[in-house]
């Protein structure tokens, strides 16, 4: 079973941008489905980035398009979730998850689709 370590998490202003890195153990990203969600507090978990089965081209939210895109760096076993123009909303902990399930419809899936997760690392965006 795959387990995942978040980091690059942090502070920053508004405008700026921060790369989060998802490392994955026990299993390698490309035998799994995977993606980024979000929760701040009070709200439900979102999804901001996800790569579904079958489809090169993941599938972002209107809240992040254009400001956000995930990669894979497959020879480190990494997925990364590179953040641009953040904005005080986008103030989260910011979670990678992963499962092996297949899943090739439109959207994020729901978290229940989602058996592996990461402990989460806090984005802080301030004016």
């Amino acid at each position: 079973q795959v387990q995942l370590v978040e980091s690059g998490g942090g502070q920053v202003q508004v405008g700026g941008s921060l790369r989060l890195s998802c490392a994955a153990f026990g299993d390698s990203i490309t035998q799994i489905r995977m993606g980024w969600f979000r929760q701040a507090p009070g709200k439900e978990r979102e999804g901001v980035a996800c790569i579904n089965t079958g489809n090169s081209n993941p599938f972002y939210p209107d809240s992040v398009k254009g400001r956000f895109t995930i990669s894979e760096d497959k020879a480190k076993n990494t997925l990364y979730l590179h953040m641009s123009s953040l904005k005080p909303e986008d103030t989260a902990v910011y979670i990678c998850a992963a499962d092996y399930r297949i899943y090739g419809g439109p959207g994020c899936p729901s978290p229940e689709m989602f058996r592996h997760w990461g402990q989460g690392t806090q984005v802080t965006v301030s004016s």
